[in-house]
């Protein structure tokens, strides 16, 4: 596992994760202007989106809103080993769930609004958190 404190942003806004069924297609309200932060995946089971929770429309009916992410700073090369582990032990260890995505370049972290102060103070025993 990393030994290093990791930079962690504190992303602005709230989030929901929302779960359609596999061959659903691909909602384009997601991808609207004004979208700075969204996330799909498609697996044999679900279409998972990930997404701004206020672009959530009405008839979405397996939504699941009130989610705050941080980021780990990167570029994270691909051969670091841990670094999710490192970030997702103090929340474990605090009993606080996540919910968590990788991009090519980073790491986000996603936990409920409700255990975001917790979250924070249980992250900031190891890492540096921003915002």
């Amino acid at each position: 596992m990393t030994d290093r404190a990791l930079a962690l942003r504190l992303l602005p806004g709230r989030f929901a994760v929302c779960r359609f069924d596999p061959e659903a297609a691909l909602p384009a309200w997601v991808l609207h202007e004004g979208a700075d932060f969204w996330s799909m995946t498609r697996t044999p089971d679900e279409l998972s989106v990930v997404c701004d929770e206020d672009s959530v429309p009405p008839s979405v009916t397996r939504v699941e809103p009130g989610w705050r992410a941080f980021q780990v700073a990167g570029p994270i090369g691909f051969d670091e080993t841990g670094v999710l582990a490192s970030v997702a032990t103090p929340l474990a260890d605090a009993g606080i769930p996540l919910f968590a995505l990788s991009t090519f370049d980073t790491d986000i972290v996603l936990v409920k609004e409700r255990d975001l102060g917790r979250a924070t103070a249980a992250l900031r025993a190891r890492h540096r958190v921003e915002g």
